[in-house]
């Protein structure tokens, strides 16, 4: 990975970044609300991207409430307010800047660990090489911002191969608060090269683990890293030792 250029790898398509776009290149169909919008291979063949990024974008929106999703029919706009309005009704009223760094993490450390066995049975091989391009791309990262959106999509892409939409709509709140001004800043003041290299490491191990789809390894690695990420972003307070 060390070898690969920054340039090669293509930035997390599948983030709120390409939902807006998959929304605003077809500015005519979401002008009108019941308006079909185009296929996931059709959005693939004009956008550029894998169809996993397509379909990552497109759980994002249906959380938020500006899609559905229809079996056999299509994916259908749907008349909502600006963006974020019906996700954050969706979600208990509450917007990225309303979660906490103690409440982001404490959410993470519920979610993220118990996904892994549905990550295990049910991931396809294109999921675990969504996987490795993260993996790639954080370990070209040239920054601090950088590094965190290689992080953001990672995470995104192990919960998105558990095959589960409740729990992708779910895991979006999260995200949401990832990309809030409260993270990002508290992420910014205790940042540093030595703990990015760390957090590398512990996803290559994570990512080995589960395309070797070894669940045991692969919870506990996950749970190592979600505490240290815990410890040092809020300190020698935090309580509570992986189990």
């Amino acid at each position: 990975m060390s070898t690969t250029s920054s340039s090669a790898i293509r930035s997390p398509a599948y983030g709120s970044a390409l939902a807006e776009l998959i929304l605003s290149a077809n500015e005519t169909a979401a002008a009108r609300p019941g308006s079909r919008l185009p296929t996931e291979r059709e959005l693939v063949s004009e956008l550029g991207v894998t169809r996993t990024a397509i379909r990552h974008a497109l759980a994002i929106l249906e959380a938020e409430g500006r899609i559905s999703r229809e079996v056999g029919r299509g994916t259908f706009i749907r008349a909502t307010g600006p963006r974020g309005s019906a996700g954050a009704s969706d979600h208990a009223g509450a917007g990225p800047a309303d979660f906490g760094p103690a409440e982001v993490m404490a959410a993470r450390r519920l979610i993220e660990p118990q996904v892994l066995p549905l990550v295990v049975a049910w991931a396809r091989t294109r999921d675990f090489e969504e996987m490795r391009r993260c993996l790639a791309g954080g370990a070209v990262a040239a920054s601090a911002e950088e590094f965190e959106i290689w992080d953001l999509a990672l995470h995104h892409a192990i919960v998105a191969a558990s095959r589960n939409q409740l729990l992708v709509r779910m895991y979006a709140v999260v995200e949401r608060a990832r990309e809030g001004e409260l993270w990002g800043s508290l992420k910014r003041r205790n940042d540093s090269r030595d703990r990015r290299a760390t957090y590398q490491e512990d996803h290559d191990q994570l990512v080995a683990a589960l395309c070797a789809r070894e669940l045991t390894r692969a919870i506990e690695t996950m749970d190592a890293h979600l505490h240290r990420v815990e410890a040092n972003l809020l300190g020698a307070a935090v309580q509570g030792a992986t189990s």
